[in-house]
């Protein structure tokens, strides 16, 4: 675990924080959508409750991703989940994703729906957390109270960004192949002898993982355009047949 006073310690605080921004930016529409249906002197004890309770339990979920990330091969999973995770998070979003989030007519209510979405949304982001903490619950607690504040008010800024610069997007897709490339060597079912005879092994491994998630993702991007515009002129032509 590194200390608090080191430069690997706030470069995984730095990371973790960005990791909630980018996969974290959902939570803050579900969050809105939770609360819609109260009266607006309740929205705002709604929102407090909620973040709350979704702080509470997404912490409690990456401790026991910590525990289990310990245990030979799981380690080389979560790499290959973050590895899939960075490259949808570069292919292009549906806009009603959300569709099925409904507002709760009472504060009780809104604050359930909100830890209960956030719990199911929040996979991807316990996975990245864990990999990026180096096994220290104090990152993760320091990390996620500082940036769950920046996702919930300042996710507008955030999303405006990402939509007018993709590079953001990018670059938050390579951190998660980053730490996906990271977990892979630091797996217990690893050989260790990859540590030992490649040179500056972590970084190369990381620095794969993020390649690997960019080339992969933009490949998958590029298809993807083509077939769209196949499958929406095709009706058409069968139409006028």
């Amino acid at each position: 675990m590194p200390e608090i006073t080191s430069s690997l310690f706030w470069v995984a605080v730095l990371q973790i924080i960005a990791i909630d921004i980018m996969l974290g930016g959902d939570n803050a529409v579900v969050i809105a959508l939770a609360c819609r249906k109260l009266p607006p002197e309740q929205r705002g004890r709604g929102i407090f409750w909620g973040v709350v309770g979704a702080i509470i339990l997404r912490v409690v979920m990456i401790y026991f991703a910590l525990q289990l990330l310990a245990v030979p091969y799981l380690k080389i999973v979560g790499a290959l989940l973050l590895f899939w995770i960075g490259i949808k998070l570069m292919l292009p979003e549906h806009d009603d994703e959300h569709g099925n989030i409904d507002g709760g007519t009472t504060l009780m209510a809104a604050i359930k729906t909100i830890i209960v979405a956030d719990a199911v949304m929040s996979l991807d982001n316990v996975i990245a957390v864990a990999g990026a903490s180096h096994g220290s619950m104090v990152l993760v607690t320091f990390g996620i109270l500082v940036s769950i504040p920046i996702v919930v008010w300042g996710s507008k800024l955030v999303l405006t960004l990402m939509d007018r610069f993709p590079l953001v997007i990018t670059l938050g897709a390579a951190l998660l192949g980053w730490i996906g490339g990271g977990m892979l060597l630091s797996d217990p079912a690893t050989p260790r002898m990859l540590s030992a005879t490649v040179p500056y092994a972590s970084y190369v491994f990381a620095a794969a993982g993020a390649a690997l998630v960019i080339s992969v993702g933009k490949w998958l991007s590029i298809r993807r355009g083509p077939r769209t515009a196949i499958e929406v002129l095709a009706p058409t032509t069968d139409h006028n047949l």
